[in-house]
C-alpha cells in the first residue's frame, strides 16, 4: 500500500524538480542575453546593478520552491517509511518472520547434524584405519618375532650340536690317548710256553 503512494510522489516530485530547472535553465538564459546587451551600453556597470536583483529574486523564488520539494519529498520519504515499520509489525508479518527464524534455525541445526555426522564418519574412519594399522604392525612384529625365535632356536639347536659333537669329539680322543696309553705300557707279549711232547 505505501509503495504505490510514495511511486506516485517520487514520480510528481520528479516532474516537480523537471519544471524548476527548466524554469531555471530559461531564467538564466535570459538574464544572461541581458547581461549581453549591458555589455554593449556605453554603462556598463550601472545595467549590470539592474540586472543582478532581479536575477537574485527570481533565482531564489526558484530555490525556495525546490527546498520545499525537497522537504516534502523527505516527509513523504519518513511516513512511508512509518508505514513500512508499522507494516513490519503487524502480527501477520511477525508471524511469517517467526516462521522464518525457525525455519532457518531447522535448517542450521541440520547443517550442524550432517557436519558433526560427517565428522563422526571420518573419526571412525580413521580410527579403523589406525586399528588396521597397528593390527598390520602386530601381525608383522610377531611374524618377526618367531622368525628370530626361529632363528635363535636354530642357533641353540646348532650350538648344543657342536657342543654335543665336541663331546664325543673328546671322548673319543680320550679314549684313543688311553688306548694308546695302555699299549705303550703293556709289554710286548710272552712268548707262549712250549708246548710239551
Amino acid at each position: 500500500m505505501a509503495q504505490p503512494r510514495e511511486d506516485l510522489f517520487l514520480a510528481a516530485a520528479q516532474k516537480e524538480r523537471e519544471r524548476i530547472n527548466t524554469e531555471r535553465l530559461a531564467l538564466e538564459a535570459g538574464f544572461d542575453v541581458q547581461e549581453a546587451a549591458c555589455y554593449k551600453k556605453f554603462f556598463t556597470n550601472s545595467c549590470l546593478k539592474e540586472i543582478q536583483p532581479r536575477r537574485r529574486e527570481a533565482l531564489a523564488l526558484l530555490r525556495q520552491q525546490e527546498v520545499a520539494l525537497n522537504d516534502r519529498e523527505r516527509k513523504e520519504k519518513a511516513a512511508a517509511q512509518i508505514l513500512k515499520t508499522e507494516e513490519k509489525s503487524s502480527p501477520e508479518a511477525l508471524q511469517q518472520a517467526a516462521e522464518r527464524r525457525e525455519q532457518a534455525l531447522e535448517e542450521a541445526r541440520q547443517r550442524v547434524e550432517r557436519s558433526q555426522q560427517k565428522a563422526d564418519e571420518r573419526l571412525t574412519l580413521k580410527q579403523n584405519e589406525a586399528l588396521n594399522a597397528a593390527e598390520t604392525a602386530k601381525k608383522a612384529k610377531g611374524s618377526q618375532e618367531r622368525a628370530q625365535a626361529r632363528v635363535e632356536q636354530r642357533a641353540t639347536v646348532a650350538d648344543e650340536v657342536k657342543k654335543y659333537n665336541d663331546k664325543q669329539q673328546e671322548v673319543r680322543d680320550r679314549k684313543a690317548s688311553r688306548e694308546q696309553k695302555q699299549r705303550e705300557q703293556t709289554k710286548a707279549p710272552a712268548k707262549p710256553l712250549p708246548t710239551p711232547p
